[in-house]
């Protein structure tokens, strides 16, 4: 989310979180500080391989409430960041992958399911969500990896006792950073997670 018009519209949809993405590579890189910042929901700064300090002070800067982990973080880089409410990206392809998230462990709050692909994320891509059936971790989880507006019947049949929320995001931009107000207020009006 970059535009003030857009985080205002797409926050009064009753959201829990907003992402911000602080990843110089990304299409949706938030070069400068928006106008306007939520202030209902939670801000989440999502961040890549990034400097501790770089990491400290644009969570300062722009009183975010969660770290995104979306790169190669480490347990021990995690454990640097403590004190702060983190969710660590994990691209998923197979129940072989599911095991990474173990040494995590405690050193987090949330996971994010995402899919491997080319980029870290934002592939537009779905992974297969039965892979998740092999999940039986402690930690709560976030499912993401292109999920789209055609996939409200999908969602509701997917069940897991730790989902607790899914991520949109490509699959509702009319632009990188731009998303959809209707097209998520149809989703989200359609979609529970159980």
């Amino acid at each position: 989310m970059r535009g003030a018009d857009n985080i205002r519209e797409v926050e009064a949809l009753g959201i829990d979180l907003m992402g911000f993405i602080f990843w110089p590579k990304s299409s949706r890189f938030v070069a400068k500080r928006p106008t306007c910042l939520p202030t209902k929901c939670k801000r989440v700064g999502v961040f890549v391989d990034e400097d501790i300090k770089t990491i400290k002070r644009i969570a300062d800067d722009y009183a975010l409430d969660y770290i995104q982990l979306h790169g190669h973080e480490s347990p021990e880089y995690c454990i640097q960041l403590k004190g702060m409410h983190l969710i660590k990206a994990f691209n998923i392809a197979t129940t072989e992958d599911l095991k990474q998230t173990e040494t995590y462990t405690g050193h987090v709050d949330y996971f994010l399911f995402d899919t491997k692909g080319k980029s870290v994320g934002g592939n537009g891509e779905k992974f297969d969500w039965t892979v998740l059936d092999s999940y039986a971790g402690d930690t709560p989880f976030l499912l993401s990896g292109g999920i789209a507006p055609d996939d409200a019947e999908r969602l509701k049949a997917f069940h897991h006792p730790k989902c607790i929320g899914i991520d949109l995001n490509s699959r509702f931009e009319k632009a990188p950073g731009l998303k959809d107000v209707e097209e998520l207020r149809r989703f989200l009006q359609n979609v529970t997670i159980k």
